[in-house]
């Protein structure tokens, strides 16, 4: 990460952004054209090669993606469903397979077969109708999910009306930050996008930091396979999560915030943009809300395909236009952030839930759950279950109980949950009867709660499989800065292909060794996180992998 870079980056503003701008760049052919991008490095006044470094990073602005038409999800969700071979033969039949490009993970896991195409995702039977879709650029891409609460709904309570909805909004323009502040930290709320990290904490440090200029990003780059309860607030709650957001901003004094999408979700980026505009037209932000002398404007930046972006300084990185490298700590995003200036990372769920806390109070939402882990949790089930969905479920709440009562169980033999995305837990399902949901019951377990997501692995998927999957993604996405991340994921992909290809047996000790030097070498929670899983996989699936390993 240059500090250089970041000031030149910064110079423009939001406005004028030069990730934004690259993404432009790409659309026609889906790769930027090398002399306009030059223009593009000129016109920031960085180098024409941090342009191109920039670029070749991301699935959809590097040189490889140009030509490309339509994408195919090659998500742990629909890899575990065994859908997408049939569906990347029926698309071989419409388009060339130079014109066939890949995405990881479009959020369609309670259905799978999911593609993407001309700006729109599909899933479920509609690779059926892939010709009329092909000749249709109007065709409809719905998708069909449950989405319930196990008890009082409060992150899934129905909209209302603008009005009702902002009128909390309205007393804490009213308030000073200091009392917002403690009625959050009151609440306990944790951040639901993995780490557990108290808001109220984070929301703190950048309130404190010196800076005329403070930044609030909303992390809407649910890369975790399985995950799909961001895109349900984006697209069906969105007031909830800019809500969230210009409630950060008055507490710590920041005027802008910005929500980065990923690519993966297009209709989320067109109905957060319209609730936008509806916030700005009726003067619940921009310039001078509602007379009270606070701004705050709002900008949607789209990501262009890097899992890695989900980890805040890599995000961070991003927007500003660099390589979404990770970057060392101290110091950290609420003292220098986005173009070096304080910034609050925070995912989703996380600002959704603040709603609920400024119209109810933070003890109504600590009185919820358990004495560490308060209020609600979003769980997405996948289409193993006989009902997949969004389901809102009060923190520490049996599991048994989501994935028997909720979910309605498996429609076919499962034989281990993968919680928490790609970095999180492989539970046994006889372990099931042993946790609940929240984030203490997991840790202690030696699983992660992380995001709640649940991909079911079924019982024929072989787990020297899942472990090849796992290093595969994790190599494909890590982000290279940190050696033990970049050289052992691919290391350890090697090893598990070369045992499924046969005539060679994994060195458990060697395999041991390399796992331990991604826990404790790697520098930050994608290298380091990735050995959880495997591990828990080589504690209660021996006997299954007893063949692979010497």
């Amino acid at each position: 990460m240059s500090e250089n870079l970041s000031e030149l980056l910064g110079r423009k503003g939001l406005e004028s952004n030069f990730f934004d701008e690259l993404g432009n760049l790409a659309r026609p052919d889906g790769t930027p054209d090398n002399e306009e991008m030059a223009r593009l490095a000129d016109a920031f006044l960085v180098g024409k090669a941090n342009a191109y470094g920039t670029a070749s990073f991301y699935d959809f602005l590097k040189p490889e993606n140009k030509g490309k038409r339509v994408y195919v999800c090659n998500g742990t969700a629909c890899e575990c469903a065994g859908t997408q071979p049939a569906v990347l033969e029926k698309l071989k039949s419409e388009f060339k397979p130079e014109e066939i490009g890949h995405m990881t993970c479009l959020g369609r896991c309670h259905e799978n077969a999911a593609f993407h195409f001309r700006g729109k995702n599909y899933s479920g039977n509609a690779i059926t109708s892939l010709g009329k879709i092909v000749q249709d650029p109007n065709s409809i891409a719905l998708d069909r999910y449950h989405v319930e609460a196990s008890e009082k709904a409060i992150l899934t309570e129905p909209f209302s009306d603008l009005n009702t909805f902002y009128a909390p909004w309205k007393k804490v323009l009213e308030s000073n930050p200091e009392a917002v502040l403690e009625e959050i930290k009151t609440s306990n709320l944790r951040g639901r996008g993995g780490a557990g990290f108290p808001i109220g904490l984070k929301l703190e440090f950048c309130k404190k930091a010196q800076s005329a200029v403070k930044f609030i990003i909303c992390n809407a780059d649910e890369g975790d396979p399985g995950a799909y309860s961001d895109r349900y607030l984006l697209e069906q709650q969105p007031h909830s999560v800019l809500f969230g957001m210009l409630v950060s901003g008055f507490v710590t004094g920041a005027h802008h915030g910005i929500l980065y999408i990923r690519a993966e979700y297009p209709e989320a980026v067109t109905i957060s943009q319209d609730a936008i505009d509806e916030l700005n037209n009726s003067g619940l932000a921009g310039k001078n809300i509602l007379g009270s002398g606070y701004d705050f404007e709002f900008k949607i930046i789209q990501a262009q395909g890097s899992y890695i972006c989900g980890e805040e300084t890599a995000l961070i990185n991003s927007i500003e236009g660099q390589r979404p490298e990770v970057r060392v700590r101290p110091p950290y995003p609420a003292q220098k952030g986005l173009f070096n200036k304080p910034t609050v990372v925070n995912n989703v769920e996380t600002l959704a839930a603040l709603h609920f806390i400024m119209r109810q109070g933070g003890g109504a939402w600590k009185e919820i759950g358990t004495e560490k882990s308060s209020g609600t949790k979003l769980v997405c089930l996948d289409s193993y279950f006989n009902r997949p969905g969004v389901y809102e479920v009060v923190m520490g709440t049996p599991m048994t109980h989501v994935v028997e009562q909720l979910g309605g169980g498996f429609r076919s033999p499962v034989k281990a949950l993968q919680i928490g995305g790609p970095l999180g837990g492989v539970v046994p399902i006889e372990k099931l009867d042993t946790l609940t949901l929240d984030f203490e019951s997991f840790a202690s377990g030696g699983f992660l709660l992380g995001h709640a997501s649940v991909v079911s692995i079924p019982e024929d998927y072989p787990m020297i499989r899942y472990i090849q999957h796992l290093f595969d993604f994790a190599a494909y996405e890590s982000c290279g800065k940190c050696f033990p991340c970049r050289l052992g994921t691919q290391r350890g992909y090697e090893m598990a292909t070369k045992a499924i290809d046969g005539g060679y047996t994994i060195d458990r000790e060697l395999f041991n060794d390399l796992l331990t030097t991604l826990t404790e070498g790697s520098l930050c929670a994608h290298g380091g996180g990735i050995p959880l899983p495997v591990k828990n996989i080589m504690q209660y699936f021996n006997a299954e992998l007893k063949s692979y390993f010497n």
